[in-house]
């Protein structure tokens, strides 16, 4: 439906998670709602809190990532330059049993 209306670089420059030097190892690729610590579950295709237990934000590559943030921006009816959405790298944390936004909470303003 969407994901023709939201160019490959709508949601963040696309990136390999294998290349990039993170601080914490990522299980994946997350889109994250900016200046929020909320992130698209894969389940609901809803955004929730970073600790909520049922969260899934894990998507396989940055392709499924992208699909899913321009299917929410879609269905919320969210115009291509006002989604406020990011794709990031996510990792979980075994402990706590929950995601971690292993570069914190990204801004909207520089």
């Amino acid at each position: 439906m969407a994901p023709a209306h939201y160019p490959a670089d709508a949601f963040g420059d696309p990136f390999d998670l294998d290349d990039l030097p993170l601080p914490r190892t990522a299980c994946g690729y997350g889109v994250q709602l900016l200046d929020t610590d909320r992130l698209l579950d894969a389940t609901t295709g809803d955004l929730l809190p970073v600790r909520s237990p049922e969260l899934r934000a894990a998507f396989a590559n940055f392709a499924a990532a992208h699909a899913a943030a321009a299917s929410w921006a879609a269905r919320n009816a969210v115009a291509p330059d006002a989604h406020r959405l990011a794709i990031v790298p996510v990792g979980y944390d075994e402990v706590l049993q929950r995601h971690v936004l292993i570069y914190g909470v990204l801004c909207g303003e520089p």
